[in-house]
């Protein structure tokens, strides 16, 4: 099993990241969105929006290895 994480270039809103989440985890990338605004709400955003800011840099797209 060779799943590894990019950034989506197909199922993306903002930067792929929640739909490279989605696609390495076989999840739906709808389900994974909902509930990381879900969570941003709780936590008063700014943990989360870090987060996501932070993952959009690391996560290479594919192709870009």
């Amino acid at each position: 099993m060779n799943n590894k994480l990019y950034r989506s270039e197909t199922n993306n809103m903002v930067a792929g990241v929640l739909g490279g989440i989605a696609e390495a985890t076989n999840l739906d990338a709808t389900i994974l969105r909902l509930i990381y605004i879900i969570l941003l709400i709780f936590t008063a955003g700014f943990p989360l929006f870090i987060l996501y800011i932070a993952a959009a840099i690391i996560i290479p797209k594919r192709g870009d290895y």
